[in-house]
């Protein structure tokens, strides 16, 4: 059975091209879809840390040693723009707590103005704490020197709220307008501060927040999808890409269903790869859309399969489109680099030397859709990502870890290939075939995984350019493929 591959002649002539409508459609939708998962990801961690609030409903961190040989610990200043002045029904609060570590004289906890609060401690050492992390734990200060020696915290007015105890002490306020800072002191302004603390946030605020950024996002990402399947479902349908017989059966006769092939340039530029990572931007931006909607419209046809056994023609279309425009940047670049035409920018069969097609399947295993694509593609996977995706494993002894690690087989064949190029003005055939074979296993799986057929992939490396049943050239009017003289319609 053969899979057809017309030729550039036939693609202008169809009359089927990209619509700017389609394109508008499907770029507006993944961009919309990628803006929702912000919105959707934080109303998810809201929720999450709304989940963590003590019975008293405030959400407290760590305790954390915070110590300092100068007068006072202070947090950076903190900015509250509303023109509520405090938030209606204390919607907001924030609580502080600090214990000294060691016998001390008292502890004094209080928030003030920041310019109050600057004038109090003008010339007088102390650390402002500008980062705490917990896991490690790890408290980042800033020091600042000073001469002088501040009077006690409580005899002072500015405090908005403070609190001072022999051993600890705690404050408890709402968010106000303002700028302020948060100061821990010894209570009788003795140098050497030394205690546990620990801050606390509580707002009715939080689930309603959650909930509200959880529908947008939800609603940003299925708007997204809309766009992206109707978009997807207009280029599969305009573009001509419906070019693949249908097969009845999930067992398709050989070869695969899936077809992959490449033609290898007599002449390559011996230095060009070195470049080709630049010259290959383009459509690797354009790539990262079509296979966010290629993810899309792979969700949407596992719905489809599921409940009515067939894969939407228009989606199959264009999402073997996608492959094709994949494979055929590969093959130019870092997968094979077996030529140096310029891959077009088409999601349809071309006369380019590479080609994707697989063979369209009118009926599909509705039971087979929840298991082929991890777990019976399991084993090909592992393979899969030793071949194009290197390994990399760690050791254990006497409780410490080493790591190491090994290119991918693909990286080094292609490299190989790259640097007897620069230097002999030749690609090797045998490894090229060699290269192919590996691409083709991994596109195979590839068109598995993705539900584009029920047919298991075979455990083999088909090298060469072509992968046939029978032994034919390529053709003379620049194209490749089987030709009508292996006995199968070359359309």
């Amino acid at each position: 059975m053969s899979i057809p591959n017309p030729d550039v002649t036939s693609t202008a002539t169809s009359g089927r091209t990209f619509t700017a409508g389609a394109i508008i459609m499907l770029a507006a939708g993944v961009v919309l879809a990628l803006i929702g998962f912000g919105p959707l990801v934080g109303g998810i961690a809201t929720a999450a840390v709304a989940s963590q609030r003590a019975d008293d409903g405030f959400l407290r961190s760590p305790s954390t040693t915070l110590s300092t040989g100068g007068y006072a610990l202070t947090s950076p200043d903190f900015h509250v723009d509303t023109d509520m002045g405090e938030v209606p029904g204390q919607l907001v609060k924030l609580q502080a707590e600090a214990t000294a570590v060691t016998g001390s004289s008292g502890i004094f906890v209080g928030v003030g103005p920041r310019e109050k609060v600057a004038a109090y401690l003008s010339g007088v050492a102390h650390s402002v704490v500008v980062d705490v992390r917990y896991s490690p734990k790890d408290v980042h200060y800033r020091n600042v020197a000073g001469d002088q020696v501040p009077s006690a915290p409580e005899d002072q007015t500015f405090w908005a709220v403070s609190d001072a105890g022999q051993t600890s002490a705690d404050i408890e306020t709402t968010i106000r307008q303002g700028d302020w800072v948060l100061v821990v002191m010894n209570r009788d302004a003795s140098q050497n501060v030394n205690v546990e603390a620990r801050v606390g946030a509580n707002s009715e605020l939080f689930i309603p927040v959650a909930v509200v950024l959880m529908l947008l996002g939800a609603t940003m990402i299925a708007g997204g999808v809309i766009l992206i399947a109707f978009g997807a479902r207009l280029l599969g349908k305009s573009h001509g890409l419906g070019s693949s017989a249908e097969i009845e059966s999930p067992a398709a006769p050989s070869p695969f269903p899936a077809r992959l092939e490449g033609n290898l340039a007599k002449n390559s530029s011996r230095a060009l790869w070195l470049v080709k990572w630049i010259l290959l931007v383009p459509h690797l931006v354009i790539l990262f859309f079509l296979w966010f909607a290629l993810i899309v419209t792979t969700v949407i046809a596992w719905f489809a399969i599921l409940f009515t056994g067939r894969y939407p023609r228009s989606l199959f279309d264009f999402n073997v489109g996608v492959i094709r425009w994949s494979w055929r940047v590969a093959f130019y670049g870092y997968s094979v680099l077996g030529t140096d035409e310029y891959p077009p920018f088409t999601l349809a069969p071309t006369a380019y030397p590479a080609g994707f097609d697989v063979l369209y399947p009118k009926r599909l295993s509705r039971g087979l859709v929840l298991v082929k694509s991890w777990l019976l593609a399991l084993p090909h996977l592992v393979i899969i990502s030793i071949l194009t995706g290197g390994a990399s494993w760690t050791v254990w002894n006497r409780g410490e870890s080493s790591s190491a690690s090994a290119p991918a087989l693909l990286g080094v064949l292609v490299l190989v290939a790259a640097i007897i190029l620069l230097f002999t003005g030749r690609y090797r055939t045998s490894l090229f075939d060699l290269i192919m074979g590996i691409n083709r296993w991994n596109y195979r799986v590839l068109a598995y995984v993705l539900l584009m057929t029920d047919e298991y992939p075979p455990f083999r490396l088909d090298q060469g350019p072509f992968e046939l049943t029978t032994e034919t050239e390529p053709r003379t009017d620049g194209t490749f493929g089987p030709t009508a003289t292996d006995g199968h319609s070359a359309a």
